[in-house]
């Protein structure tokens, strides 16, 4: 994640990294990042003409031709608690408006995002999907841990015929090798992995052909 950041122009960077809203940074690190692994299209604190001729922010905007997406995320607290009703009033015209003007208009719950983010995971993969097409679905990321991740791009990088065991898994990870075990488990029943030898005891993987049509 870190390594992409930094391939961002530095106020994107710093705008992604620096949210003063909490609930806007875990969307971006643990809702979009796991999706999609990269913050290409996605601007923070974007910003728009207002209906009434002034200008307002939206917490997030996916401007990727042809579409252009809105996304809110939603608090429930003090601040949102003593919204007067011309405040609630003047939000739904606002989003109303930007129907209007061509947005497509997502939004999450700042409790969904920390105690559903699977299933918040899950509708992002299915929106940008339907929107953009099956190449693009098939190209959104599984919401892999890093280690699965560097894994793969390691066996990826043993190019599709190449073969490992778990103890060089072991070794790339510095973890121990009822853990590599566990890990090449994991991808075999997500079937990142195939099995390549062994038939009680599975001694050499490789990766699968599913694995090329992932962002990783």
């Amino acid at each position: 994640m870190h390594t992409e950041l930094r391939k961002t122009t530095s106020e994107r960077r710093r705008r992604l990294e620096e949210r003063d809203d909490h609930g806007e940074q875990l969307f971006a690190i643990h809702i979009w990042w796991p999706v999609l692994g990269s913050f290409d299209y996605l601007h923070p604190e974007y910003e728009i003409n207002d209906y009434r001729d002034g200008s307002r922010f939206l917490d997030f905007a996916y401007v990727r031709p042809p579409y252009r997406i809105s996304i809110e995320i939603d608090g429930y607290g003090p601040h949102h608690k003593q919204a007067s009703r011309r405040k609630f009033s003047d939000d739904r015209i606002r989003q109303n408006q930007l129907v209007l003007d061509n947005w497509i208009v997502v939004r999450f719950s700042y409790d969904d995002i920390g105690e559903r983010p699977r299933q918040c995971q899950q509708f992002l993969q299915q929106l940008l999907g339907k929107l953009y097409g099956l190449e693009s679905s098939e190209k959104l990321a599984l919401p892999l841990p890093a280690s699965y991740r560097e894994l793969l791009r390691w066996g990826q990088q043993r190019e599709r015929e190449s073969t490992f065991t778990p103890k060089e898994v072991q070794h790339l990870l510095g973890v121990s090798h009822c853990t590599a075990r566990k890990y090449l488990q994991h991808l075999l029943q997500q079937g990142l992995l195939e099995q390549a030898s062994g038939h009680k005891r599975i001694r050499t993987y490789r990766i699968s052909s599913k694995v090329a049509q992932l962002i990783i």
